[in-house]
Order: structure tokens, then C-alpha cells, then sequence
């Protein structure tokens, strides 16, 4: 396997690269580094005859053209003579993931640190200033790697839908159990689209090669910057203190949190990739054993669906969280469950010492800085 200093491809200058030498994977499958809930539904839908018909057809209704036109009149377009920094990162992160066509990137003014990958027809990247003027070049390049890998996987297409169906919700919120069916398809595709960040993530990390620079770069979006007084370990200490605190009401409270974002919260996003980082599939996608493009056609359906529900499975097995404790009880039979949730409900013995409800935090805004 060739590393990125060697500046063919027409996609990497050399000169602008930075000292060290980062590995390419030519002919990577997204497959390689998707979550297993985004990579089994996105087989299945590669896998639909007709699909790329339907949703081209859609593009009618949907304003990506409206889109492309208001970022062309009123952003900065990413090249070789605006935000050539940014550009040589583009270019890098295509050559590193073999993406064959370089997607146009452009700068909006936001305070908001945030960047996007959206479109039917063609991926666009976007990012907002808030996002460039926050982080280092290694933490950006892991961003732009992040908005690549969104492109490489096909995400800017459910992406732009969800966008659509979000604004959609609002306008026909007056129309009894319209807007009811159609939350239930944004629902939906926010639990698929969160998953689908946790691919992106790890796809910045393949691009930059620094686990240090993505945790960074999660913490600024989290706390600002101000990594002087941020430290990586207790930031993932965070993320298992989350994982873990509280009874039943506060697993709940997690639940409802969770449920309007589009994209998981910064510290689990970083206990995620921190745990990949040490995985062998991390280790083996670098050694250069990695799923190729040219086998996608011939990935089994079932296999995906079954490493998906291997997973949650997994996550149910090994999860601290006192919701998951109480469904691994049903599943192993365990008695008097409704006397437990009674106890736990009213403070009674086995149940908080405390018997008034927890406050619990409300939904963050959506739209928080989110990369």
C-alpha cells in the first residue's frame, strides 16, 4: 500500500502535504469503516432495483438545486485561490480514500461550528466558519476526512431527504396524523443518521491518521477552545459516567434527549471512536486487508442485517445503562420485574434512596456544533 506523499492520483499535491506519511486505500469499500446498522441498511438499499430512479426522480421535488444555488451566491467556494488550505485537505482526503470524483466544498458564514455533506445527484460539502476559525489543521483534516467518507458511503442523499422531511414535518403540522407518519420516517432516519456519523467519524480518522487529533477535534466541538483546560481521559470518562449513571428514569430521560438530534452526543461519539481506533478492524484496514468496491455487489443482504443485530445485541450484553440491565433481565427470565420497576420507580428498597424524580436535562438545541 502506496502512502499519500506520493501525490499521484492528480488529487494530492506533495508539496502541501504535511511531514509525515499517511497509507491510502485504493478501492476501499465504504463497507470497511461503516457502523454495522448504517453499512446493513445501506446494502439493503444499493441492493433495490430502481433505487437511484426513484430518489433521482425525487430531486425534482426536493430544493437541492435551490441549495447549490444559494451556496454558489452567497458562500465561498473552496479552490486553489480561495481557502487553498482547505482545498489541499479535499484533494488529500479524496486521494486517501480513492473517492474518484472531488466534491465542491464551500465556507458559509456561521458562528456555529458545523459542517454538512448533502445532494442527490452530486455531494456537497459545506462548513461554517465557526468550524474552520475552531480547529487545527489536524483536526480539520480528520473533518474534511469525516465529510468524505458521508460522500464515499452515499449519506449526502438521505442527508438532503431528512432535511427535506424535517421541513416538511413543519408545513403539514396542522394536518391530522400527517405530520405523525411523516416524524416517524424523520425518527427513523435520525437513528440511521446517527449511526451514519459514528462512519464518518471513522472515516476521518482513516483520512488523518491522528486518533489524537479527531479526540481533539470532538472536544472543541464540545467545550470550545480551550484544550488548555480540556483533558482527553476525563472527557471519555464523561461519556462512561453517561453511559452508566443513574436508574431507570434517567435512561429514559436519555432516550428523549437523544431522539430530535440528528447526531449522537460529542463524548460517546468520542468513546466510539476511541474504541475502533483499538479495534483489529482499525488495524487491519491500515495493514491493507479492507474490503474492496469492486465486491460490493456481492455483499450478502442477510450477512449485514446479521452483524447489525450481532451488534446491538453486543451493545445490549455489554451496556452499563440500568435500561439495558432490566432488558437483559426480561431476556434471562428474571422474576418479579414489575416489583423491581416498582421499586425503582418509588424509592423503595432496590430503587433510589430518594423517591421524587430526577430533573433531567432538557433536549439541546439541534444544530449545536456537530461537524
Amino acid at each position: 500500500m502506496s502512502d499519500s506523499s506520493n501525490g499521484s492520483h492528480g488529487h494530492a499535491p506533495e508539496e502541501r502535504l504535511p511531514g509525515r506519511q499517511r497509507k491510502r486505500f485504493p478501492d476501499i469499500s465504504s463497507r470497511a469503516y461503516e457502523h454495522p446498522a448504517d453499512r446493513s441498511a445501506l446494502v439493503a438499499l444499493r441492493k433495490l432495483s430502481g433505487f437511484d430512479t426513484v430518489f433521482k426522480a425525487l430531486s425534482g421535488l426536493l430544493p437541492e438545486r435551490s441549495l447549490r444555488l444559494l451556496f454558489l451566491s452567497d458562500s465561498v467556494r473552496v479552490g486553489e485561490q480561495q481557502f487553498q488550505h482547505l482545498h489541499t485537505m479535499l484533494l488529500d482526503a479524496c486521494y486517501i480514500l480513492d473517492l474518484p470524483k472531488v466534491p465542491p466544498m464551500y465556507v458559509t458564514q456561521d458562528p456555529q461550528p458545523n459542517a454538512m455533506c448533502i445532494g442527490l445527484d452530486e455531494p456537497v460539502i459545506v462548513v461554517t466558519t465557526g468550524l474552520v476559525e475552531l480547529l487545527d489543521e489536524e483536526e480539520m483534516r480528520a473533518v474534511v476526512g469525516h465529510e468524505v467518507g458521508h460522500a464515499l458511503s452515499g449519506h449526502a442523499v438521505y442527508r438532503t431527504i431528512l432535511l427535506f422531511l424535517t421541513n416538511f414535518a413543519v408545513k403539514v403540522a396542522w394536518i391530522p396524523l400527517g405530520n405523525v407518519a411523516i416524524m416517524a420516517i424523520v425518527t427513523a432516519l435520525r437513528e440511521w443518521f446517527r449511526k451514519s456519523e459514528l462512519s464518518a467519524d471513522r472515516a476521518g480518522l482513516l483520512v488523518g491518521q491522528d486518533v489524537r487529533a479527531s479526540m481533539r477535534g470532538l472536544m472543541k466541538i464540545a467545550g470550545g477552545n480551550h484544550l488548555h483546560e480540556m483533558n482527553v481521559d476525563a472527557f471519555l470518562a464523561q461519556a462512561e459516567e453517561y453511559e452508566a449513571g443513574g436508574d431507570l428514569r434517567d435512561s429514559v430521560l436519555k432516550i428523549m434527549n437523544i431522539l430530535p438530534r440528528s447526531h449522537p452526543f460529542t463524548t460517546v461519539r468520542a468513546a466510539e471512536l476511541k474504541k475502533w481506533s483499538e479495534s483489529r478492524d482499525f488495524q487491519r484496514i491500515m495493514d491493507g486487508h479492507y474490503p474492496r468496491r469492486a465486491e460490493d455487489k456481492d455483499t450478502s443482504v442477510t450477512d449485514s442485517f446479521r452483524e447489525s443485530a450481532n451488534h446491538y445485541a453486543e451493545s445490549v450484553r455489554s451496556s452499563k445503562d440500568p435500561l439495558m440491565g432490566l432488558v437483559r433481565d426480561i431476556a434471562g427470565g428474571a422474576g418479579d420485574l414489575g416489583g423491581r420497576l416498582k421499586d425503582v420507580f418509588t424509592g423503595r428498597p432496590g430503587g433510589p434512596a430518594n423517591g421524587s424524580p430526577k430533573e433531567g436535562p432538557e433536549s439541546p438545541p439541534e444544530g449545536g456544533g456537530k461537524a
